[in-house]
């Protein structure tokens, strides 16, 4: 089988050999060829003969000549591109006999006319321009002219203002090197400063035995700022360690589409100090996860430190409703929000009291190799609700930007109005933050939760912006809303018996007055048969299996070994005198007629909670223009407890049931320590409640 061949092919200017003679193409149509013949002038020929023809062969095609490099003018000084115009209007005479700027139909001066060839033309400007006084030989003439040609007008300016020079001087390669080298050296070790680069890059030349002598102190110092730009190699530590390990490779585009495809986690120390339970002044960790598509900020928890059970709470917390508090403004509620709250109830009843935060159900988490989330027990609760776990490279920090970016605008839009705040570092910390009027931990924990409804997810984030119009930002509630139409609702996966199989566990002997974990007392009528018994686990000592809430110490769930293996609700028994701030239902209306939450009142809202934090515990704060005299003086209330059991701090609990009435054991306190002011008791969390089976 013979090889296929393309035909050439043939355009308006072509100079071919065909019948022994060279003609020029002169036309050429979809069937045939118009070309020069010595006998008539022209000859049409058709094109399968012309191919077929024995001696057919293209001679000369002319090429195109690239387009010049026109942008390249603008480095240039004003004055080398009025000289570069200058010049451009006598070369254009030159190549076509008539000067750019004469009118239409003008005919050629003498010595340009159609009978001249180029080289004549460039001797008769020669002696044109020598007589105006710009004496140019003729081959000076024709290197510009042959420039212009390939270059355009760039090959006609001067080009020493933009001439390339060499990158590093004349300064030797080996030297280059060795301070390359040194600069490596650095990455992982502690900051030095530029003298130490430098007598170290000596110090590699010695060793590696050449005989390069280094140049002057001022040129070296020179060379290290071009080496180390945007490095930081004499500046942070933490910095430096990230662009050194950072990819070389162009950075991909995860595009996400629908809410929880993508999530990330990560938990940074706050730069608060807290009272911790035990009264001492610490330091506590935010861990906090992130959706990607509308950057809701899920979860955020403090604990003083982070553990590997706090990450599996915080899946828990991720795909659980954000309920009311009881001293939050109305304008904080889903049913005034921008969030489909109508539509999303008739799927949830969980929702009816939950506060303006998407509920997310995670199908991939972004993490770092923190033992934290590297541990047996988060890969575990992971896999349960079958959810993909991806880890970041090693040193590679941007690989989860968008949780990293997080965590810093909280210290920037939060923790600074708070009391106790420590800035980022030695260098920014005040004089004994310590001592002023701190938070404690569960107050502060309350704070937090409310700032994120308020602030964060009513805020124009700059990575929502309209696809269609890059100006318009989306809040995270509003781009959670467009998500839903576009990819529909994803149920909550957890019910109440997941919720407590995913607590940490601890093992406890039911007493006679209940269990007694961390120093509170728990206690429930359901654990008379448990009282003083054996549990039958063996591998405990007959112990029973206890599931704790570590950010919620209102309730404790003991599994039944010696019956069905179901779990008893326990109750704290002090729940009734210090009343928690974690309501779940603390109202029993819900209006699905409420307008919309308004900004202003979303503002005012931020601006009376940034007002109490920075008052700190114990002192007036702004008063709320729409909270209820009920409210205030609960919460009143709730602070002349708190100071008169000032040895046990406020506790936070999510909740949907009174507690039970318990019999006051030995551990409560005599009521001879004072009178509490009366407390309006709260619904608390019960995940095990069925939400559709409510009248």
């Amino acid at each position: 089988m013979g090889e296929l061949k393309r035909p050439p092919a043939l355009a308006v200017g072509h100079r071919i050999q065909l019948q022994g003679q060279i003609r020029g193409v002169l036309e050429v149509t979809a069937q045939a060829a118009v070309v020069e013949d010595a006998d008539a002038g022209h000859r049409v020929v058709a094109l399968i003969d012309l191919f077929e023809a024995a001696d057919f062969e293209v001679l000369f095609q002319p090429e195109r000549m690239p387009l010049p490099q026109v942008g390249l003018l603008e480095a240039f000084p004003p004055e080398a591109v009025k000289q570069a115009l200058w010049w451009e209007a006598h070369i254009l005479e030159v190549l076509h006999g008539v000067a750019p700027d004469a009118e239409p139909g003008t005919q050629p001066r003498p010595g340009y006319g159609p009978g001249s060839s180029v080289t004549s033309r460039e001797r008769v400007k020669a002696a044109e321009l020598a007589a105006a006084s710009h004496a140019v030989p003729a081959k000076t003439i024709a290197s510009r002219r042959r420039r212009y040609q390939a270059e355009g007008l760039v090959g006609l300016a001067d080009r020493r203002p933009v001439r390339q020079r060499a990158e590093f001087g004349w300064v030797p390669e080996a030297v280059v090197e060795a301070m390359r080298k040194a600069i490596k050296e650095g990455v992982d070790t502690s900051t030095r400063n530029g003298a130490y680069l430098i007598w170290r890059t000596g110090e590699i030349l010695r060793e590696s035995g050449g005989e390069v002598e280094l140049p002057a102190r001022r040129t070296l110092y020179r060379l290290l700022a071009k080496l180390t730009k945007r490095t930081h190699a004499t500046g942070s530590a933490v910095t430096r360690r990230s662009k050194a390990h950072g990819a070389n490779a162009p950075f991909g585009e995860l595009t996400v589409s629908a809410p929880g495809e993508v999530m990330q986690i990560d938990s940074t120390p706050l730069d608060v100090m807290v009272r911790l339970d035990n009264g001492v002044i610490g330091k506590v960790e935010l861990t906090g996860m992130i959706d990607v598509a509308t950057r809701t900020l899920s979860a955020a928890v403090l604990r003083p430190t982070t553990k590997s059970v706090d990450a599996s709470v915080l899946l828990a917390r991720t795909v659980t409703p954000e309920l009311m508090r009881p001293d939050w403004v109305d304008a904080l509620r889903m049913s005034r929000s921008v969030l489909p709250h109508r539509r999303l109830l008739t799927l949830d009843e969980r929702l009816e009291h939950a506060a303006a935060k998407p509920v997310i159900v995670p199908e991939m988490i972004v993490y770092d190799h923190g033992k934290v989330f590297i541990s047996r027990n988060f890969r575990s609760s992971c896999r349960f609700l079958e959810i993909d776990f991806q880890p970041t490279h090693k040193g590679a920090p941007f690989q989860k930007g968008h949780i990293e970016k997080m965590l810093d605008s909280v210290a920037l839009m939060f923790a600074q109005f708070l009391p106790g705040y420590t800035g980022r570092n030695t260098d920014q910390r005040g004089r004994h933050p310590e001592r002023e009027n701190v938070w404690s931990l569960p107050e502060l924990q309350d704070l937090l939760d409310e700032w994120v409804i308020a602030k964060w997810q009513n805020r124009p984030h700059d990575g929502l912006r309209d696809p269609d119009h890059p100006g318009r930002l989306f809040t995270p509630n509003q781009k959670y809303a467009a998500l839903v139409e576009a990819c529909g609702y994803v149920p909550v996966a957890l019910s109440g018996q997941d919720y407590v199989e995913l607590l940490p566990s601890a093992w406890r002997t039911v007493n006679s007055y209940g269990i007694r974990i961390n120093n509170r007392t728990y206690d429930s009528p359901e654990l008379g048969p448990m009282r003083l018994k054996d549990s039958g686990v063996t591998g405990k000592r007959g112990l029973w299996e206890v599931h704790r809430d570590p950010y919620d110490v209102s309730y404790v769930w003991v599994r039944d070994h010696r019956g069905d293996g179901g779990w008893v609700k326990a109750t704290w028994k002090h729940l009734n005198r210090a009343p928690v701030p974690f309501g779940d239902l603390a109202w029993d209306h819900v209006s699905h007629q409420l307008p919309k939450a308004t900004e202003e009142e979303l503002a005012q809202a931020v601006a009376d909670l940034l007002t109490r934090a920075h008052a700190g515990p114990g002192r007036a704060a702004v008063k709320r223009k729409d909270r209820k005299s009920k409210a205030g003086s609960a919460k009143s209330e709730r602070q002349v407890a708190a100071r008169t059991k000032a040895s046990e701090p406020t506790v936070p609990s999510p909740a949907p049931e009174p507690p039970h009435e318990i019999e006051d054991g030995p551990d409560v306190l005599d009521e001879a320590d004072g009178d509490l002011a009366e407390v309006i008791p709260l619904g608390l969390f019960n995940p095990l409640e069925d939400p559709w089976g409510r009248s």
